[in-house]
């Protein structure tokens, strides 16, 4: 039954001219027993004639519906002029305005179905009811009327209803691009989040690794017991990279085999001060104060504010020159975290350092401002007066809408 009905969905046309033929079959019987010599109106061949052409509309209403549409109303016409009274094909008519108010044209729609209002009333007036009284002859009126609207309205519904549904589908296709889209966007971002990480673990630890190593060489035969703190500052710093690296790449990683703990959590406001203990250690002097009340602060914030300590504190000891010195303040405000990390140092000139390096593929001050910018903050970065430099930030508490 599947198959036959998809058949006949692919084959429209051969189910209309089935009907067709039904229907002329009908209307020639009819018109056989009931034929001019026993009282009708229009000799035998007319009307045949007119079965015929109503067959023939029938079969090919869904192909040509506005001009098998007016070619129906050419062969009412002809009925009226020559005087051809309606038969069983006349029904065609029903089947074409309900075509066309369904899938023809908006002006074959109308057309459809002021022509159908107006065939009974002449039909009506050609071949009145010579025993029924006025109100009867509009009754009958009235009563042939009602089946046209009713064709009308039905197609009307139909193609209300296609286009409703057309409508649907737009729409369903438009949400699925619009979805698409919104998923490349996010995997583009989750990609830029992840190399701004990236760039923070490596620079940060792998330079405290490069300034400890050289250090650590320098004095290897002068100093053992300094070269050996360098190396195990080394050894922590490089434990500690790895385990960042793993937390970053744990989330591009799919699958059910993740243990529990097997990624540390993101660092937030209270491990900046091991982070300045780190670089007091590798040799790089830094004040640290903490002004107002330290309290909870989102998660963003939090990350942001480490990241950009960070950021700051390894382009010091790479840029900074020699017998350099940091200072870090945190402040809590109502409605924020404020942000200063300042240095005096006299070593590469301000470009170099904003660039990120002498090759000029550092991102780290541009890294700062897109992150600030995910929380709705503004930062502030430039040389100070006599030398150094200067990173100021506000990360509020809520972002910026």
């Amino acid at each position: 039954m599947q198959r036959l009905y998809d058949f006949l969905r692919r084959h429209p046309t051969w189910v209309d001219s089935f009907w067709a033929v039904v229907l002329f079959g009908i209307s020639a019987a009819s018109t056989w027993k009931l034929g001019a010599d026993q009282g009708h109106h229009g000799p035998r061949a007319a009307m045949l004639a007119v079965s015929v052409v109503m067959s023939v509309v029938i079969a090919l209403r869904r192909r040509f519906p506005e001009q098998m549409l007016m070619l129906a109303a050419a062969t009412g016409l002809a009925q009226l002029v020559l005087d051809v009274e309606t038969t069983a094909a006349n029904f065609a008519m029903l089947v074409i305005v309900c075509t066309n108010a369904a899938v023809g044209a908006r002006w074959a729609s109308r057309f459809g179905l002021y022509a159908g209002l107006c065939a009974a009333p002449l039909a009506q007036i050609r071949w009145p009811q010579e025993e029924a009284s006025l109100p009867g002859n509009l009754a009958i009126v009235l009563f042939q009327t009602v089946p046209f609207v009713l064709a009308w309205v039905l197609g009307d519904s139909m193609r209300t209803r296609r286009a409703y549904f057309a409508q649907l589908e737009e729409r369903a296709a438009r949400l699925e691009k619009e979805r698409e889209a919104q998923a490349k966007v996010a995997v583009a971002a989750e990609r830029a989040r992840i190399a701004r990480e990236l760039h923070d673990v490596v620079a940060h630890n792998v330079s405290v690794m490069v300034v400890q190593a050289d250090g650590a060489a320098y004095v290897l035969d002068a100093a053992p017991d300094q070269a050996k703190k360098a190396l195990e500052t080394i050894s922590s710093t490089g434990r500690q990279a790895l385990a960042e690296m793993r937390r970053l790449l744990g989330v591009l990683r799919t699958g059910e085999h993740k243990e529990v703990g097997e990624y540390v959590p993101q660092p937030d406001v209270e491990q900046i001060d091991d982070l300045v203990e780190q670089c007091r250690s590798s040799g790089l002097p830094v004040d640290f104060k903490v002004e107002g009340t330290p309290r909870p602060l989102p998660s963003g914030v939090e990350l942001t504010a480490y990241r950009i300590v960070q950021e700051a504190l390894t382009n010091t000891r790479k840029h900074g020159g020699p017998n350099t010195g940091a200072s870090v303040r945190l402040v809590y405000f109502d409605d924020g975290l404020g942000l200063l990390v300042e240095d005096d140092g006299k070593g590469a000139p301000h470009e170099m350092y904003e660039e990120g390096g002498a090759d000029g593929q550092g991102h780290g001050l541009i890294g700062m401002r897109e992150r600030v910018g995910m929380v709705g903050g503004t930062l502030d970065a430039g040389p100070r007066p006599g030398g150094g430099f200067r990173i100021s930030a506000l990360l509020p508490l809520k972002p910026a809408h």
